[in-house]
């Protein structure tokens, strides 16, 4: 169980003469089913709590059972909680606090609008396009062993291919890419997600655009060339041990990169990234059912144009494979390039944004995280207290029925 609400009922149950009409209570009826309904029935820390104590027995390291462990604790009372007041409707809630781990199904919200926000101030009224570099399936035992250093390889040739091309028109180019490791069914699938803008800056800083034809900006077969020309160099240069047994099979098959046409706004360009910056492997609304051995959950079946199925795991094996993505400690699975990159950006973006046209905005300041009420839908929520995993002080217990009663 996610958090506990106690709302309307609750204050109700403290004081006797306070009283609902039938619309009321049909009214609060409608918000908790709605409430129901959009809450995932099943989670990823569900499975975690079956399996309990044989989690130690997995094949996991240290830093992902630390993970697991942190998932297994989000918004429980192992985090302790809050007790919040609707400013509007007087609704009182209990709330547990969440683990803020990177690969928490529950607490990446946040974290994507705020990041999403700060894009926003530094878009060009420019073409962009959509552009993933995927490695073939021969490396996934490397990805197994050495992550970090297969993971920093595909950041770092990815960018050093798309600013070949770029060099070759005598520009300067940039990029956002998001790391991703996952398949659909939870596969080691590992790639790079990258937005590029359709040009670069020239030597003086002024923008040119690549091309205008609506296509994408370079070929995607010379790109899949210069990727794995790029990628198997540096393993050679880093002295992988297995480079020499696997070489001729990373020579024998060309490479998947694939490319979107242009988006049709700087504006949509933000909201689809939105989708890849922080997503993890498997959200809980995928998950359709969990018995006592097995998971169930959907997935899109891209080798027949992304039908929708069903997949079932046992226990073990679900949380193996969810282990597949826990990314090593201290890797970034966002990085910025080129005229993109925070260095560049700090000196030179406000004017490249005057040169084309854009009014530059200031990097928005993070606001206090203000919930609304799930009750009311308009009040925001106000801690008024906070607690361990003790749970809530005993003066609001005892004194609870002294609270404001909702405005009703």
């Amino acid at each position: 169980m996610q958090s506990e609400v106690v709302g309307f009922e609750f204050v109700k149950s403290q004081n006797s003469s306070f009283k609902f009409n039938e619309n009321q209570r049909l009214e609060i009826s409608k918000i908790q089913s709605a409430q129901a309904e959009s809450q995932p029935r099943y989670e990823v820390a569900d499975v975690l709590n079956i399996l309990g104590s044989k989690l130690e027995n997995l094949a996991i390291n240290s830093w992902q059972l630390r993970s697991l462990f942190a998932l297994k604790k989000c918004r429980t009372s192992a985090l302790g909680g809050h007790i919040d007041a609707c400013d509007e409707c007087g609704n009182i809630s209990i709330s547990y606090n969440s683990c803020r781990n990177r690969h928490c199904p529950k607490c990446q919200g946040r974290n994507r609008e705020d990041w999403i926000q700060t894009r926003e101030t530094e878009l060009l009224p420019v073409p962009y396009f959509h552009v993933v570099f995927t490695l073939p399936e021969v490396l996934n035992k490397t990805a197994l062993h050495e992550p970090k250093m297969l993971y920093d390889t595909l950041f770092e040739t990815a960018w050093e291919t798309l600013q070949t091309f770029g060099k070759n028109k005598g520009l300067s180019m940039g990029m956002i890419a998001v790391l991703h490791t996952w398949g659909q069914n939870l596969s080691l699938h590992p790639h790079v997600h990258c937005i590029v803008p359709g040009g670069g800056v020239d030597e003086n800083g002024v923008w040119k655009n690549i091309r205008s034809d609506g296509k994408f900006l370079f070929s995607v077969k010379a790109l899949s060339k210069v990727f794995r020309a790029k990628f198997c160099e540096k393993l050679k240069v880093k002295n992988l041990e297995e480079y020499p047994k696997i070489r001729q099979s990373l020579w024998e098959k060309d490479w998947v990169v694939f490319a979107k046409k242009p988006f049709g706004s700087p504006k949509s360009v933000v909201e689809y990234l939105g989708r890849y910056t922080h997503k993890i492997a498997i959200s809980n609304h995928r998950i359709r059912n969990i018995d006592a051995e097995n998971v169930t959950f959907d997935y899109k079946d891209y080798r027949q144009k992304g039908l929708r199925k069903q997949m079932t795991l046992s226990h073990e094996e679900f949380i193996r494979r969810f282990t597949l993505h826990i990314l090593p400690k201290r890797l970034v699975k966002i990085r910025h390039y080129g005229f993109l990159s925070s260095t560049w950006k700090r000196k030179k973006l406000k004017t490249l944004q005057q040169n084309l046209g854009v009014i530059p905005r200031e990097k928005p300041i993070k606001k206090p995280f203000s919930p609304k009420c799930s009750c009311c839908k308009v009040g925001n929520l106000v801690t008024i207290a906070t607690f361990d995993l003790r749970g809530p002080p005993r003066w609001f217990l005892e004194r609870s029925q002294s609270l404001k009663l909702p405005k009703i």
